[in-house]
């Protein structure tokens, strides 16, 4: 008798226990929309792989460690915030990440972006793929990267927290704009933002940018006119921004930064002699919906470095 009641209790146990089971991931199960269309999730992702440096961003900032992130030292020099703790895994560059060590971690989920479109079909069968093609001419990148944020978060259980952390970014800028509009008496110059790739060369960001984002949240106006592109960014020589109507914030890394700023033609640059130029840490710009921040912040930091009666050149026709 005692024991056909351990048998039927053993039983009731394993019953409720997959009532549990079932009643849980029931409760979890949401819809994430990617660029390829709808996917179902029953529970949430925890072994993540990102090969995108954007999609590396934001899965930190939703506090989900990568198991494996592409080109694990670009990122430490290109993004760096946040930061990538130790003990995950460097799975290849993100052109061309190792198939065989992703399988190895076994993950469950992998998310790209553009540059690892071609592969979605090679990853599909390790593990389900997110791919967000986020970067377009034909869309507002801006609006496609919170969407793609807060779809990232319902993957990782965790869609509430990506609201609210677009909520919390946007308080921040608010408070940057009070900052730096306070530290120039309310009349702040306009601001070019560019990264140099060598001495004759820059790329500048305009419309449809992370950086130009970044100046609108801070009620900024541009020094450049730079129409809308796929990544926000037009290469111009350098000699093009000789007439830059206001400041120009150069983005770090900068190789051979000295030696640019030891050219004469550089130096005769209104700009530059006038001291109307300022770095700023490095940054993503091509990065998720919290780069903005960043970017922010760093902006205010050059720009409060300046003096707050800072000359700003008239206009002289810069270049578009």
């Amino acid at each position: 008798m005692t024991s056909f009641s351990i048998k039927q209790l053993s039983q009731k146990l394993t019953a409720g226990l997959a009532f549990v089971l079932i009643a849980t991931s029931q409760a979890f199960a949401v819809t994430v929309e990617d660029s390829l269309g709808k996917h179902e999730f029953s529970q949430p992702a925890t072994r993540v792989i990102t090969l995108n440096w954007g999609a590396t961003e934001e899965v930190l900032e939703l506090g989900v460690t990568p198991v494996g992130i592409a080109d694990i030292q670009g990122y430490k020099t290109w993004v760096a915030r946040p930061e990538v703790p130790d003990g995950v895994i460097d799975v290849g560059t993100r052109a061309e990440p190792n198939v065989e060590r992703l399988a190895e971690l076994k993950p469950d989920l992998i998310i790209v972006g553009s540059m690892q479109q071609d592969m979605v079909a090679r990853l599909s069968p390790i593990a389900p793929v997110l791919y967000f093609d986020n970067y377009r001419a034909d869309h507002s990148n801006i609006q496609a990267i919170e969407h793609s944020f807060i779809e990232l978060g319902k993957a990782l259980g965790k869609g509430e927290e990506a609201k609210n952390r677009l909520k919390e970014r946007d308080q921040i800028l608010a408070d940057l704009k009070r900052k730096v509009w306070q530290h120039f008496n309310g009349q702040p110059p306009k601001v070019g933002v560019a990264r140099f790739g060598d001495a004759n060369h820059a790329r500048v960001y305009g419309d449809n940018s992370m950086p130009t984002a970044a100046l609108d949240a801070l009620g900024l106006k541009a020094a450049l006119d730079i129409p809308s592109t796929t990544w926000g960014q037009v290469q111009k020589p350098i000699r093009d921004l000789a007439y830059l109507d206001g400041v120009l914030l150069y983005i770090r890394p900068l190789p051979n930064e000295d030696e640019l700023f030891k050219r004469p033609l550089f130096r005769m640059m209104p700009f530059v002699s006038e001291g109307r130029i300022a770095p700023v840490k490095a940054t993503w710009t091509y990065g998720g919906a919290l780069s903005i921040r960043y970017l922010a912040e760093h902006f205010v930091d050059a720009l409060t470095s300046m003096p707050a009666d800072i000359q700003t050149a008239k206009s002289h026709g810069a270049a578009n």
